[in-house]
């Protein structure tokens, strides 16, 4: 067991480092609601170099509508609507930790309630399968400020640049868009550039994406209030769907490949998206106050 100690002044917490593919956050069991103004702690907690490090923080709190409620802040302390890999180390934090203990849990989330199924072994959480919902494709509702019942392979011209995008929420705003070499492209140029574009009023999530057959995929992610990260579950999910839109692929159940692993994601139109991959706890500390 590690201990990490940040010393400020007279609060104590307790939490869990976990990934989701490498994409990393710091989990607060809240269930108390003992902590406030989390907008200006989490940058501090987030930082790498002088903090506990993460992609953010993810709260687990008391749900008056189901086993337990979420709350995820960015890197940079501002709110989210959900997160794929998160909410599956949410999944495991609650069952490793005996908060408790059923292979199946509701999780609410500001992107609603999500069903999770836990894959088990040695009465450890090794996987999780999320019904993360159906995807929300009206221009008003992910929201983007183009014409349409669908942006789907649309052009746009962002800073003199032409981008063909399509714009898919998975309770949580993103854009993808197809290249054709993944591992040389400027993610950080041109995602930095989407995000704050006022196309989208509330930013977004942007997915480069790269097709390497009728049921596969690589992902780059630039995830909104935070930069580059390793993975993204609702981004992975948005991009299966976009490439379906977009006729790029054609099978129901696609395997998208990201820096930091490995995730299964099944769709059919009209239905729920399907997520299942790993949930991981690198260490846990003391956060002090």
């Amino acid at each position: 067991m590690i201990f990490i100690v940040l010393k400020m002044v007279g609060l104590c917490v307790k939490f869990v480092k976990m990934h989701g593919l490498g994409n990393d956050y710091i989990y607060i069991d809240d269930r108390k609601n003992e902590i406030n103004e989390y907008a200006k702690l989490v940058p501090m907690l987030s930082n790498r170099h002088f903090g506990i490090g993460g992609d953010g923080v993810i709260l687990i709190r008391e749900s008056k509508l189901a086993d337990f409620k979420m709350d995820m802040y960015n890197a940079d302390g501002t709110q989210s609507e959900m997160c794929g890999n998160g909410i599956r180390c949410v999944g495991k934090y609650v069952y490793d930790y005996g908060l408790k203990k059923s292979k199946r849990l509701l999780i609410e989330t500001l992107a609603g309630i999500k069903s999770l199924e836990l894959i088990i072994e040695n009465d450890r959480v090794l996987e999780v399968c999320v019904d993360m919902g159906k995807p929300i494709l009206e221009p008003e509702l992910i929201p983007v400020k183009l014409d349409g019942e669908k942006i789907v392979r649309r052009k746009v011209e962002i800073q003199n640049n032409v981008f063909e995008i399509t714009c898919v929420s998975m309770g949580n705003p993103h854009v993808v868009i197809v290249v054709d070499n993944l591992d040389e492209y400027d993610v950080a140029k041109y995602g930095a550039m989407i995000e704050k574009d006022e196309l989208f009023p509330r930013r977004t999530n942007v997915e480069f994406v790269e097709i390497i057959g009728e049921d596969e995929i690589k992902m780059r992610v630039w995830e909104r209030g935070t930069g580059e990260t390793l993975a993204c579950g609702t981004g992975a999910c948005a991009a299966v769907v976009a490439m379906k839109l977009g006729g790029y692929i054609n099978k129901k159940d696609v395997l998208v490949r990201l820096p930091g692993g490995r995730l299964d994601i099944c769709w059919e139109e009209g239905k729920s998206v399907m997520m299942q991959g790993a949930a991981t706890k690198v260490f846990e500390g003391m956060w002090e106050k």
